[in-house]
């Protein structure tokens, strides 16, 4: 193993917990908006960042939580700290929900450099989003896209999320082509996932069966193939290579800062997670854990995001970082999978589509021979 290097975060994460609703799925750190709260909350987030004392970043991205659920105030405050640490081709993020979007949060976005953002959707069907909890409907999503478009953003993510009670194939059919009419540059779609403590917990919803996620999944990653649309990541979907720089951060495996209630971050080898009690975090207890990350659980976490990539990682990467090559480090599984057809090795390593629809199966093989 080469001497491991404390690379420099180029990365900030910056969690708002605040929601003006609490979606029945939802187990993101999050608390219900109140003015006083967010004011404080804000008072200290500035502090915590400006402890990194971060400069010259690649990318920037707030979520949350809802970052728009803050008032204007409040957001142009957070807006205007980092905007200067932000590199002048750097990527600016920001999540937003449509019924708090506004033309004035849009405007303030464009004047501090935002340059793409992320809007959940989650489904098109207005009494799907009713039984979520969502407080809009289509008809305002597609609003506010279009008022987001009509400002001057063209860097346009949307979430959507399959298997939500309720859904049929023919509704998931009708989400996509909604979805696609849309014409954004970036997709991301994920399959629901029921969470303990979260509402769908409480009432037993239940996730997809395996036959009928992969059956939903192929039709979803068929259909926006043919509309233009390259899979990068498992649930990420592109045109013209407009992927979320920041999260290939993460399915990288780079160091990154993140800052606020239960955030996560990786810097000079070591993950933490703040604190998700707001109490503890307004008196600048920011830290809940931290673990140190040894050369084995580093391999693992390198398998476990870059396996995720379409494209994988390169053979020339993984030398570099864990002084080995991947081909003899992993030899006798590898003919296995290249034989099966879930894994194609050239100058890059990458599962097959097939493969990829197994990813943990296939990964906790890898983690045996580690």
């Amino acid at each position: 193993m080469p001497k491991r290097k404390n690379n420099k975060p180029k990365s900030l994460y910056i969690h708002i917990p605040f929601c003006s609703h609490i979606c029945e799925y939802c187990d993101f750190t999050k608390l219900i908006y109140n003015e006083k709260f967010a004011k404080a909350y804000v008072d200290v987030l500035l502090k915590e960042i400006s402890s990194y004392k971060l400069r010259k970043l690649d990318t920037i991205y707030i979520g949350g939580g809802t970052p728009t659920s803050l008032d204007d105030a409040d957001f142009e405050r957070i807006l205007a700290f980092v905007s200067p640490m932000l590199e002048s081709d750097g990527e600016f993020s920001v999540e937003a929900n449509v019924e708090n979007l506004t033309k004035e949060k849009l405007l303030l976005m464009r004047k501090y450099g935002v340059n793409r953002l992320s809007i959940g959707i989650e489904s098109t069907n207005d009494e799907i989003l009713k039984s979520i909890n969502r407080h809009h409907s289509w008809m305002d999503a597609k609003d506010v896209v279009n008022l987001a478009k009509e400002v001057g953003f063209d860097n346009i993510n949307v979430d959507l999320i399959y298997g939500l009670p309720g859904e049929s194939k023919s509704l998931l059919i009708k989400d996509l082509n909604n979805i696609l009419s849309l014409d954004v540059n970036h997709i991301s779609i994920y399959s629901l996932i029921v969470s303990k403590g979260t509402m769908f917990y409480n009432r037993k919803i239940k996730e997809l069966d395996e036959d009928t996620s992969r059956e939903y999944y192929d039709l979803i990653l068929k259909t926006l193939r043919e509309h233009g649309y390259q899979r990068y990541e498992i649930s990420n979907f592109a045109k013209n290579k407009a992927y979320s720089r920041h999260n290939l951060v993460y399915w990288h495996n780079k160091p990154y800062v993140g800052v606020g209630l239960g955030a996560s971050g990786f810097v000079n080898y070591q993950r933490y997670t703040n604190t998700k009690n707001l109490t503890e975090y307004l008196k600048g207890h920011f830290y809940g854990y931290k673990e140190d990350i040894d050369e084995k659980i580093e391999l693992i976490e390198y398998l476990l995001t870059n396996f995720r990539l379409e494209e994988g990682f390169l053979l020339s990467d993984f030398k570099s970082r864990f002084g080995v090559d991947f081909t003899s480090r992993f030899k006798t599984l590898n003919e296995q999978l290249i034989k099966s057809g879930h894994l194609h090795i050239k100058k890059r390593a990458h599962l097959t589509d097939d493969g990829l629809m197994i990813l943990d199966h296939i990964l906790l093989k890898y983690f045996k021979y580690i």
